[in-house]
């Protein structure tokens, strides 16, 4: 609907009725279709802005001559009385905000299709994204209906539970507690460090325990990621799939991995470049798959590209991982977002990466809820060894340190300390 003429008035009656009311209303008045309603709401704001009470009469005098346009006072009075209870008030303001969105987005398409063009359609995904985020009305739960929701977490956990989605690294889950829904968890290393292999790994470990994963990369395509996680699921030497030199028991171990792969419930996506666009993607596969603990992972925040133009590119990065942030709160989803290091890492002699290194923009470190950082001193030694260290940098709501993990690079397995090298 792009005008809804009965909720406008219920609105502005509701106003008039009770003028209280202006101080908690979240609506503007370019929110309004009608013209008559915009000037009368307009009117109405500006004398709650005086500190006077809204009325009848204090609207009316200051719509002063304005009056007759938009109807007289018997139109003001008309909408008034038709107003039984103004109850509904924030759910008609929800039905006025739906009606200016619809337009808004029409008008933003029509401009779209008139001269269509790959600057236009950017513009067009910047604008539908501007006209989602308008506010709603929400109300806040009092300050009785938290706590008792806080109670309910004094209440012991079941043997092996936790409040977020399990890693699959047993010290890893000690520490964070899991990767918790609503969170935005910044997985950082230099490149060939292991971060895609790692999230591989999260993502394979989750759909394992009967989860589902959301894998959007930016850097591989679909087949190679598939590849990457079969290697690590048959304990198979990932160069053997460029010489084709498989043997009789790497054969059957594919094929076993491929039978237990076709059940998970992993979608991998290689077509959303911006957080517009990938807000589309999450929205759409959740709904249509009906995913109940979805995880998701992008690979990774620095080819992503920002709709619109920014002066600076930490300012444009800076942009992405708030909205990103925003996205899985909306969603009330874990995001794991891929990260690069700058290269001032490089420099140093100890070489373990910092909340610093955090590749052109501080804005990352503010909008993660978790900073994890991959790292691996033969890395830089070129000597042989598969320990590998989670460092993490930071947690809103728990603890820091280091986890010591075992990364057998050749199949791109990560593995805990206590397991033994096997098919997982």
């Amino acid at each position: 609907m792009m005008y809804n003429k009965e909720a406008e008035v219920s609105v502005i009656g509701s106003l008039l009725v009770d003028g209280m009311l202006a101080g908690e209303t979240i609506l503007l008045p370019e929110y309004f279709y009608d013209g008559r309603h915009r000037m009368i709401f307009q009117a109405i704001r500006k004398v709650d802005e005086s500190g006077a009470p809204v009325d009848m009469v204090t609207v009316t005098t200051e719509l002063g001559e304005k009056v007759r346009e938009v109807g007289g006072v018997s139109y003001m009075t008309e909408m008034a009385t038709s107003i039984p209870t103004t109850v509904d008030f924030k759910h008609h303001q929800l039905l006025v905000i739906d009606a200016y969105r619809n337009r808004k987005t029409r008008e933003a398409a029509q401009r779209y299709m008139q001269k269509p063009s790959e600057e236009a359609l950017d513009l067009l995904l910047e604008e539908l994204e501007k006209y989602r985020q308008v506010k709603r009305v929400i109300e806040d739960p009092s300050l009785y209906d938290t706590l008792i929701e806080v109670s309910k977490e004094l209440e012991p956990l079941e043997d092996d539970a936790m409040t977020g989605y399990s890693t699959g690294y047993d010290e890893v889950d000690q520490i964070t507690g899991g990767v918790q829904p609503g969170d935005l968890v910044i997985l950082a290393g230099r490149p060939s460090m292991g971060k895609t292999a790692f999230a591989l790994n999260l993502a394979a470990r989750h759909c394992e325990s009967g989860g589902e994963t959301i894998f959007l990369t930016l850097e591989m395509t679909q087949k190679a990621l598939v590849r990457r996680m079969l290697s690590a699921k048959a304990g198979v030497d990932g160069h053997k799939w460029k010489l084709r030199t498989f043997s009789e028991s790497d054969l059957r171990n594919c094929l076993d991995a491929i039978g237990e792969m076709s059940q998970w419930k992993l979608y991998l996506c290689e077509q959303a470049y911006t957080v517009p666009e990938i807000r589309a993607h999450l929205r759409q596969m959740i709904r249509k798959h009906q995913l109940t603990r979805p995880l998701i992972v992008i690979d990774y925040l620095q080819l992503l590209e920002a709709p619109g133009y920014h002066e600076r590119r930490d300012l444009e990065i800076g942009a992405m991982t708030r909205s990103i942030k925003l996205l899985a709160k909306e969603l009330d989803v874990p995001i794991i977002l891929l990260s690069q290091l700058s290269r001032s890492v490089e420099q140093r002699k100890d070489k373990r990466p910092m909340l610093s290194d955090l590749r052109e923009s501080g804005n990352i470190e503010q909008d993660a809820d978790v900073v994890g950082f991959l790292y691996r001193e033969d890395y830089y030694s070129r000597s042989t060894g598969n320990e590998i260290e989670l460092i993490i940098s930071k947690q809103r709501n728990g603890p820091v340190g280091d986890v010591k993990l075992y990364f057998d690079k050749e199949i791109g397995r990560f593995r805990n300390r206590r397991e033994r090298l096997q098919v997982l």
